[in-house]
This record gives C-alpha cells, structure tokens and sequence, in this order.
C-alpha cells in the first residue's frame, strides 16, 4: 500500500487463517450459509455455524441462518433457491464436494445467480486419498460459467470475498472466491481486517443489490426447457451477458483498492518490467515465487513473477502483455493432467499468445512467442521452496527442451534443486515443532501467533496438518518478524525446535535447519538438568554443541494434568504450557517494553479468542498453563554440556 496516500478504510489489524477471513466478511454481508462439511472448507463452515448459533446479525439487521443439508450437492441446491428467492448465500467446499456439485453448478450460472462460493481448493482422489492443497478440484467445474479468483494468502481470501460479492451482483453472475486448502485457509497471519462500514458501503444491502425471481407481483421464467428451436439461441445469447463479468470484476477490484490501498486487478506482476524469465501461477505457490525472484535479482538475474488472480474470465490479453518480452516463461500448476495436450492454465496462456500472433483484435500484437515451459508443483501440498523455483528459473535460462517437469520430487522428469536458501525475512525468528496429534501443539502455534500479532509482529503460523489420527507424529512452524512474511513453504531454517514428544530423536533429524545458538525444548518428567541431557541421543548431542544450541526442558504432562479443569483436556493444555516456554526463551520480546503483567493480559485475550467459547474457567486454566510454562521451564547449562563432551572423548 502506498505509505503516503491515506485511504478511507486503512484496515483492522488482526491474525486470522484463510478461513477466518472468508468468514469475517460472509457473516457480515450475507444472509445465512448452506454447506456440508468437508476437508479443508470445514472450518469456513464451523466459524459461519459458530456466529449463528450466537446470534449474529448481518449488517441490515437480518439474523443469519445456516443450513447443513445431508450432501455438497443439497447444498448448492439450497444455495440455488435460497438465490432464485432473492436471498444472499454462501457456501464452503473443496475436493469431491466440489465436483458433486457441478450439476447445480451450471444452473445457477445459467440462471443468472449472483453466488460466492468459497473454495479449500484440494487434490482430488485420481490415484489415492489426499485432502491436502491441489487445483484438480477447481479446474473440474471450470466450465460451467462461473467467475474464479485465487488468494495467495488470507489477506486475499478475505478482501476477494467482498471483491467477488460486490462483481456477481453487479454482473449477475455467480464467482467462486479460491484458496490453497490448508496452506491457505489455516495458516494463521497477520492481516487487516475489513472494516464493517466498508463491507456495507462497498458491497450494498442485499435489498438495493437482488431481485426475487419468485416475486408473484412481478414473475420471471427460469430454468424452462427448450427444444431444438431455442436452447441454442439462449446459450450463444449468454456471451453478451458474460462480457459484464470482467468490467464488473475490475470495476469491484479498482475501487476496493481505492478504498482500502489494497491493489488487485486480474493478474499480478512482480519484478515483471525487465524481466527475461518469468514464473506464472495460481495461489500462494505465487508468494514464495516472489521471495526466490528476490533473492535471484541481488544475484543480477532478470526474473520476475506473475500471479493470476482471476482464472475465470481469462485474462489472456492482460498475460501476453505481462509475459511478451520475456525469452521464456514456465507456468507451475498445482495439478497434472497427463493426457491433456497441456495443464489447464498453460493451456490457456498458449492459446492467448496464439491468438496474438495471429493477429486477434482484442490481444496486443506480438512478433513471436516465448518458450513456453509447463510444471506440476505442489500437488496435496507437496513442499515448494525456493531451490525448486531456482532450479526452474535455470532451465529456462538453459534452454532444455524439456518443456514439462515436475518439482519438488525424485523422479525423471523432476527438477533438482541444488541449493535452499532461506527465504525468511531479515531479523526473523522462526520455530519448528514436532509433537503428536493430540497434544494441541497446532493450537498452541496458533495462541502463539495471535499473541505476537496483537503486540505489533507480522507472523505466520503454519500446521502441517495429515489425516491420520492422534498420537501420530506432526508438525508446526511460526515464524515472527518486523515486516510480512511472504513465503508458503515448510521452515527449513529455524531458530527454536520445541519437542514435545523426545521420539521425535528416533523419527528422524529434528535439529535439521536448527541456526547457530539456536535453542530446543525437551519435554519431560526428568527436573534434574543432568538426566535430561543424558537422554538425548549421542548424535543430537554432537550438533547442539557444534552449533552452540540451548536446551531447555520442563514436564508439561504434570502441569497440564494439576490445570486442566476436566480430564478431556489434560493432553491438549501440554501444548498449551509450550506457549509460556516460548515467552520465555524466545528473543522476539525483548524490544518490547511489556511488563510481566502487561505480557500476560495480552496472552490472557488471546487465549480468550480461541477458548472463550468454552467457559472462564477453561480460559484461566489455559493462563494458568501459560503462566506455570514461562515461570517453571530450566535450562541445562553450558558448562554441563561442554563437560560431557570431555567424558565422551
């Protein structure tokens, strides 16, 4: 946002994930939500549902309802006569649920409805299960006439989904608001919020913006059928209609930015104006693309990024005009289609540069067409760092002639990446913990987060969620810094590896990418520093001293067993007492000037935010929790360390 120019609506800030943003914006402006919850839109739906069951009112003073059908099917379906009536509707889905719909889908674009619908975009089941972030989903029903915009991250989910209510109802057609499942819609980070005012003077009340089409006084035909004679006048009529959508989503997209700062058009150009090779995608893939062409222009390379914000209408003119100058660009998709001529996007984008070569009116005219290289990247939210995206920018520079590969992977088609730098911000301070299902670690990463942003840090906490079930092994990262953390990718360089569960030894390296004088927690039932240290196996033992790490240690099974105030929640608060350790240890307070009392007023409301709903009595033991992490966790000292070393030799 240009720092100068003061805007109308600047923004609340705040922390929420993918989803809560969706959900700030839906249960302000529309009058109820329809879905059937699945992996990973659930938790759109669960935090609309959560504001119902509490009364909420929209922002004309309608009382919101939410409707849970018995399939993703009924669900459009109700989204569909809830619309036809003259309501504003909303739904949550991913994956199957997605592509269940897509009957109901084509008759709600073709009636003319103004829906958002909000998409966990997620692999669909081709060859095994995975509910994990991929495109199969959304590119499956991109035929059937409605408008797409992806976010990179939960800012964009949230400002897109007043963008694209304010687009349908000005076109009459209906948008689906896309974010990576997972990646995007429960990674925690620091946004702003739009304001209340500015969700009801940009978006319009629902009476002012909707007709009824079931209005007995003024009746309309819908959804008749047709024979030989018409069907085909009223489908090639349609085009007319279709050539609103774009003017009415760059219309919604300029005065958004006008009133917020915030820009959005229909793609995005990143370090685009000399660049000689180019990366173009969808989703936050996009963001840690920005992150490597920043790192390859300290190093002298002409490498910029495109994001395609909106997939549906195609921008094609606005993508050759972006990519023309370039010698080659490679297009990474979050999915395969190995018996396509090209992925979906890819192919979009030749046909566009198609169409310009050849003299198409609408497109600028070009003298030739870049090397045009394809990539799967990223599918069931496969890591995607930065040393995949350098190799990518290499073989372009290189000229292969292999003009599809895969990323990320061992296989023969795959790009080798040779290097990973660390894709952080200066200054930052980053944790990767290992736990296991259950112990409410996620949650504790996502207190955490919300904690330091409400003191002024941007933050990004990330669960790497699986579907398997407690007690198995997981993972988490936060990282905290002095300005926005754009990269999506999984924290390969780290300054605290908190250990909840001391198999995590015997499960692989977790001191992998742990910096110099970093630090690790060990949780257990050991308070003598000298046993604990002997519990750690003789190889971790080599690193922590060759890297000068500190180790810190503490039961959190026996406090959270004499705080938790039921049973039931007596392996979730383990996680909770991390959050005080981590207080405690962690460097990122020190240009603070919070007093210890200060400090836990602020935790105390955030832990209000995820627990309040519970009772205060859950609340202040999960304070209490926090409170016994940060007063009780002990170091093992250097000396004890260093003095091993001497008995091992």
């Amino acid at each position: 946002m240009d720092g100068e120019k003061q805007v109308k609506y600047p923004g609340i800030p705040t922390t929420a994930d993918g989803a809560e943003a969706v959900v700030w914006v839906d249960t302000h402006i529309t009058h109820g939500a329809c879905a059937y919850p699945i992996t990973s839109s659930s938790k759109m739906g669960e935090g609309f549902n959560y504001y119902v069951a509490n009364g909420m009112n929209n922002l004309w003073g309608d009382k919101l309802i939410f409707i849970e059908p018995e399939s993703e099917h009924s669900a459009a379906t109700v989204c569909e006569g809830f619309a036809v009536a003259g309501g504003r509707i909303t739904t949550f889905t991913s994956g199957q649920g997605l592509v269940l719909m897509k009957e109901v889908l084509y008759t709600i674009s073709g009636k003319g409805l103004p829906i958002v619908f909000h998409i966990g975009a997620r692999a669909l089941t081709s060859h095994s299960l995975n509910v994990h972030a991929g495109h199969d989903d959304v590119m499956a029903v991109a035929d059937t006439g409605w408008g797409m915009v992806f976010g990179k991250n939960a800012q964009e989910a949230g400002d897109l989904a007043a963008i694209t209510r304010r687009a349908a109802e000005s076109c009459g057609r209906p948008f689906m608001n896309i974010q990576d499942g997972f990646l995007t819609t429960h990674t925690i980070e620091s946004i702003l919020q739009p304001e209340p005012e500015l969700l009801k003077e940009f978006v319009g009340a629902p009476e002012e913006r909707l007709r009824n089409l079931f209005d007995t006084n003024n009746p309309i035909m819908t959804g008749v059928v047709q024979n030989q004679d018409s069907y085909m006048k009223g489908k090639i009529a349609q085009r007319g209609i279709y050539a609103d959508m774009e003017a009415a989503l760059k219309e919604a997209m300029d005065e958004w930015t006008e009133l917020t700062g915030r820009k959005y058009d229909l793609i995005e150009e990143y370090l685009m104006e000399d660049a000689e090779y180019a990366i173009v995608a969808m989703g936050g893939m996009a963001e840690t693309a920005m992150v490597t062409a920043d790192f390859l222009r300290d190093q002298g390379k002409k490498v910029g990024v495109v994001h395609v914000t909106t997939f549906r209408p195609f921008p094609g003119k606005e993508l050759v005009n972006s990519l023309k100058n370039t010698k080659a660009f490679a297009v990474i998709e979050r999915m395969d289609n190995p018996i396509a001529q090209s992925n979906p996007l890819t192919a979009e984008i030749k046909s566009a540069f198609s169409d310009a070569l050849t003299g198409h009116a609408d497109y600028p005219q070009i003298e030739r067409i870049p090397i045009i290289y394809s990539g799967s990247a990223g599918l069931g939210s496969r890591d995607v760092r930065p040393g995949d995206l350098i190799a990518t920018y290499a073989h372009m520079e290189q000229e292969s002639k292999q003009r599809y590969f895969a990323l990320g992977i061992k296989h023969h088609l795959a790009l080798e990446a040779t290097i990973d730098p660390d894709p952080r911000p200066e200054g930052s301070f980053s944790m990767r913990g290992h736990s296991v299902g259950g112990f409410g670690s996620v949650t504790t990463n996502k207190v955490i987060g919300s904690f330091l942003g409400m003191i002024g840090f941007y933050v990004q906490a990330y669960p790497k969620y699986g579907s398997e079930k407690k007690g198995l092994p997981t993972t988490y990262y936060l990282t905290v810094a002095d300005r926005a953390i754009r990269t999506h990718c999984e924290m390969n360089h780290v300054n605290f590896v908190p250990l909840n569960d001391i198999n995590a030894f015997h499960h692989g390296n977790p001191l992998s990418g742990l910096q110099e004088d970093g630090m690790v927690f060990v949780q257990t039932n050991r308070t003598n520093p000298a046993d604990v240290w002997k519990g750690i196996p003789k190889d971790a033992q080599d690193t922590i001293r060759k890297k000068n790490i500190r180790v810190v240690a503490l039961d959190t099974v026996k406090i959270a067993r004499e705080v938790a105030p039921t049973a039931d929640l007596e392996m979730r608060m383990q996680g909770i007492v991390l959050a005080g350790i981590f207080l405690r240890v962690s460097p990122v307070l020190d240009q603070n000037s919070l007093t210890k009392d200060q400090l836990f007023d602020r935790i105390e409301d955030a832990l209000r935010k995820w627990f309040g709903k519970r009772g205060e009595g859950v609340v202040q033991a999960n304070v209490l929790a926090v409170k016994r992490g940060y007063e009780e966790v002990f170091e093992v000292s250097r000396e004890l360390i260093e003095s091993t070393k001497v008995e091992a030799a």
